[in-house]
């Protein structure tokens, strides 16, 4: 196994769109910046479903992920998204093999 990774699909509540995309990019700003062990964090909106954003994220092992959640500016994304989503669904998944251009990935 090569870490840790998950997918999370948000439904964002109508109308809420575009506070939560804001919400988000603040939250990826400091991940990209405080998070060594976080690999990946891609956040994407769907293109047949305008409600729905679905985020990959890729940790090199599971004491990185836990660490990731006690980060103040996880937390403040967890507690402001309760406003604007109707409904979170989280997929684990164990890595097997990866590629990312430009990247070493563990």
């Amino acid at each position: 196994m090569m870490g840790l990774a998950l997918v999370v699909t948000h439904r964002v509540r109508p109308g809420h769109e575009q506070a939560v995309d804001a919400l988000v990019q603040r939250t990826v700003e400091s991940i990209r910046t405080m998070e060594p062990g976080t690999l990946v964090c891609a956040t994407h909106a769907s293109s047949d479903d305008p409600r729905q954003r679905i985020f990959y994220e890729r940790y090199r092992d599971r004491a990185a992920f836990e660490a990731h959640e006690q980060y103040a500016h996880v937390r403040t994304f967890l507690a402001g998204r309760l406003a604007h989503v109707e409904s979170v669904e989280v997929q684990f998944l164990d890595v097997l093999s990866a590629h990312a251009l430009g990247a070493s990935i563990p």
